[in-house]
């Protein structure tokens, strides 16, 4: 078996079982699917198998790109990109009803868990997201308010995702095996969000300078963001409260508040 390359955070999933468990999440006969880091093809096989409308692949790795494009240039359901799912415009490419799954890098998860988030086009084309994360970043990512794990990520991903699914991975189930459990999340898009942020990088922005400091309160940050008269217009703002103080919809009326200035 080829060895995993650590700058691509890849670890093989191995384990047909968990493969499986997986793929059972959700019905794919006759549906467009779409793969993130398909790497050895472990999920892929398994999709095929299950009779996909379409598949396309996405391989960021140049030599797995080339064992995947031999292996099945007789499948024209198959489309096969050796891009970096970062730079690819995954928006444009993706075909209406998908569902995608990801065996995701550890350490650009978060960033193509909010790249998909972010689509311009709002429903998103897909109607599924099955990913694999490292379980603290899962726990971080569906953290609930007044939580430990409540922070930026969760505002972002709850704003525009619901939480189906979710279930734990040990490290034996890959190669090489990683020194920490990982864990399967599956979200379907909310159709209809109730506030009006036109921009979510600005939420993002907004999040990322009031969790700058966790542990200081952010009547000095909110400074940055808007003027007083926007700070005095916000009902039941405490000044004197912490980030995690404040529930997600707060940072949503802050966001709109921004993008009205």
């Amino acid at each position: 078996m080829k060895y995993a390359k650590k700058s691509l955070g890849q670890n093989y999933l191995i384990d047909l079982n968990i493969v499986k468990k997986i793929i059972n999440l959700r019905e794919i006969y006759n549906k467009n699917i779409l793969e993130i880091g398909p790497g050895k093809g472990a999920l892929t096989e398994q999709i095929l198998k299950n009779k996909p409308r379409s598949l396309i692949l996405i391989e960021k790795d140049n030599l797995l790109f080339k064992e995947l494009k031999l292996k099945y240039e007789n499948n024209n359901k198959v489309i096969i990109y050796n891009k970096d799912i970062l730079e690819f415009d995954l928006e444009k490419k993706i075909k209406k009803h998908s569902i995608i799954f990801g065996n995701l890098p550890y350490n650009i998860s978060s960033q193509i868990l909010a790249k998909i988030i972010k689509f311009k086009k709002w429903p998103p084309k897909y109607s599924d997201l099955i990913f694999m994360f490292q379980k603290e970043m899962a726990e971080r990512i569906i953290g609930k308010f007044n939580t430990s794990k409540y922070g930026r990520l969760s505002i972002l991903t709850g704003y525009r995702l619901q939480i189906i699914n979710k279930f734990d991975v040990s490290p034996n189930c890959f190669f090489p095996k990683p020194k920490i459990n990982s864990t399967v999340l599956h979200f379907k898009p909310n159709k209809k969000v109730s506030n009006k942020i036109q921009n979510l990088g600005n939420l993002e922005k907004i999040t990322n300078i009031l969790f700058s400091n966790k542990r200081k309160m952010i009547n000095k940050n909110i400074k940055k963001i808007l003027n007083k008269d926007k700070i005095n217009s916000i009902k039941n703002l405490n000044l004197k409260s912490r980030p995690s103080d404040l529930k997600p919809e707060k940072y949503y009326e802050i966001t709109e508040l921004f993008e009205k200035i």
